[in-house]
């Protein structure tokens, strides 16, 4: 048993517990491997585990509670984030706790936030989790690719230059990108080191004299070394990252807050005055290009085709019966038939009945359904193309519903079109559109456990900020910026209700607005006509007449027919 294994570690090591994160050294949210799923069985995509000589406890946030429980719950306490943070279960303990950690893993921000008060820190250079996990096989060995401009929509150079004069602006000697997708956009470089995701595991540091040092195994960075326009990079192994900083002149050096590690900070106060902040890219980053949006919107159309034939397939067509895994794998070759398509972008959600109220759940064989003709079915997935990022869910049911469950869909479907109406000249904070998608739920006094909306890549993460629809982002929407608009219901142990649209905020007339990316039909089977507004209604017919317009070319008669009735 791996506990076992982690709890004879603290008694050798005399500390009274070991901190386990979900991250890996380079805080990539699906990590490899899994650390955190090797002990305590949870496979969500965020999560931290705390494990004492007595007692263990996992921290989750409202995404995953329930799928916590059934993962873990027989041998961990779990408490949902941020409501029940590490600090609340710490303080309840008389003694003063000795905690190890790896200091790769966790920044000193984290730990001062969820720790710092009630415990002494102890950072252990051997990481528990490698007695049992083989390091030997973790990551890929492919090397990193380079795209042109044609796919960017701006060159490296160009990208670096705006760097530079941000740094001049604050006196800034050096500056640490410590986060692999940040690198990625600003070298417009991808690689193989993230299952679902071209991340390429690598960071950088660039000076403000323009001297970019690339940090990675060098194994991977043949392919970019042989590329002319990179020549002048600096290619340094991942291993001699402190013999750099040696080498390095300048007094004033910024690391990220979010993903320069403790090990890494520690290394850099050695012999430079630090700023931590957040890393600059990630607002830059967020503001796609036209070239990025264009792409973007073009493999929107090769999505929409396979998600519209799966939703007609699997509600119209199929005369067997279909499990959970099943129709996951028929939309992924319904995906497979576009030459522009690679791979999943996140792990599908193919969740019939009560696994639908389990909000990031994934099927196994032993979770496994066959899909029940009076269930509502709920599929959460997306895909990584040439060139772009997609992610959408839909609720479908197979027969007529009860009057609650459309009602509730309903509200769920205004919640979803007030954002997507949103005045974004009057409500430009995400967590203003936030209230908006709510309220119809609210007067109910119904709600969700998640976010309505977070940041999405240009063919890199599906989950990217600064920006997000959600209860507690502030950050101000720009035009180019990506978002998912997904309001949703969780009926415990009965069923899952979700709409997700990707939208993109637009410049039209100089005034803001969003745009759907997203193609394709919403069930009207499920919706009560009566609690839409004429102005609702109107956007439902609209959508879908635009899908249609948009789809109808890559349709067979039938699914043509079909789309063309819904609006």
């Amino acid at each position: 048993m791996h506990i076992k294994v982690i709890k004879n570690l603290i008694n050798f090591y005399d500390i009274d517990g070991y901190i386990i994160p979900k991250n890996d050294e380079y805080f990539s949210e699906y990590s490899n491997p899994n650390k955190l799923k090797a002990v305590t069985g949870f496979t969500g995509s965020a999560g931290l585990a705390i494990i004492l000589k007595n007692k263990n406890y996992l921290f989750v946030d409202g995404r995953y509670t329930l799928q916590a429980q059934r993962q873990s719950g027989s041998n961990f306490n779990i408490f949902e984030v941020p409501k029940r943070n590490p600090k609340f279960v710490l303080k309840n303990y008389a003694k003063f706790l000795k905690l190890g950690f790896d200091p790769s893993l966790f920044t000193s921000n984290f730990l001062r936030k969820n720790f710092s008060e009630y415990c002494s820190l102890i950072p252990i250079k051997e990481n528990f989790t490698n007695r049992f996990i083989n390091q030997l096989n973790r990551g890929s060995k492919n090397s990193f690719f380079a795209l042109n401009e044609k796919i960017t929509g701006e060159r490296w150079q160009s990208k670096v230059s705006r760097l530079i004069k941000y740094l001049k602006k604050r006196k800034i000697n050096n500056l640490y990108i410590s986060a692999p997708e940040n690198v990625a956009w600003l070298l417009n470089i991808r690689g193989y080191d993230n299952p679902n995701s071209p991340i390429p595991n690598c960071k950088l540091i660039l000076q403000n004299t323009g001297k970019i040092h690339l940090i990675a195994d060098v194994k991977k960075l043949k392919k970019i070394k042989k590329i002319k326009i990179y020549k002048k990079l600096k290619f340094v192994n991942k291993e001699h990252f402190y013999k750099l900083l040696l080498k390095l002149e300048g007094a004033k050096f910024q690391i990220d807050e979010s993903t320069c590690s403790v090990l890494e900070e520690n290394l850099i106060k050695n012999n430079f005055k630090v700023t931590k902040t957040l890393d600059p890219i990630y607002k830059l980053k967020s503001i796609k290009n036209s070239v990025e949006i264009i792409n973007t919107k073009n493999i929107h159309i090769d999505d929409g085709v396979a998600v519209t034939k799966f939703l007609y397939w699997i509600k119209y067509k199929n005369k067997k019966k279909i499990s959970e895994i099943g129709a996951e794998k028929k939309l992924e070759k319904f995906r497979q038939k576009s030459s522009k398509y690679l791979y999943p972008s996140f792990e599908t959600i193919s969740a019939s009945g009560s696994n639908g109220s389990i909000i990031h759940y994934k099927a196994t064989k032993n979770s496994n359904k066959i899909l029940n003709f009076k269930d509502l079915y709920l599929c959460d997935s997306g895909g990584q193309y040439k060139y772009g990022t997609t992610d959408i869910t839909r609720t479908i049911c197979f027969s007529n519903q009860s009057r609650k469950i459309k009602e509730n869909f309903t509200r769920v479907l205004k919640g979803h079109i007030a954002v997507a109406k949103a005045n974004l000249n009057k409500f430009n904070k995400g967590n203003a559109i936030d209230k908006l998608a709510r309220y119809s739920l609210k007067i109910k006094k119904l709600d969700y456990s998640h976010g309505t909306g977070h940041g999405v890549g240009y063919f890199l993460n599906v989950h990217e900020g600064p920006q997000a629809i959600s209860k507690f982002n502030t950050v101000k929407l720009e035009d180019g910026m990506i978002l998912s608009n997904e309001p949703g219901y969780y009926k415990k142990n009965k069923y899952g209700i979700r709409i997700e649209n990707l939208i993109y905020v637009r410049k039209n007339n100089k005034k803001l607005q969003f745009e759907n990316l997203t193609l394709a039909p919403i069930d009207k089977d499920l919706i009560d006509f009566k609690l839409l507004s004429i102005e609702e209604k109107q956007y439902l017919h609209e959508y879908h007449k635009k899908v249609y317009l948009k789809l109808k070319n890559y349709l067979n008669f039938e699914e043509k027919i079909w789309l063309k009735n819904l609006f």
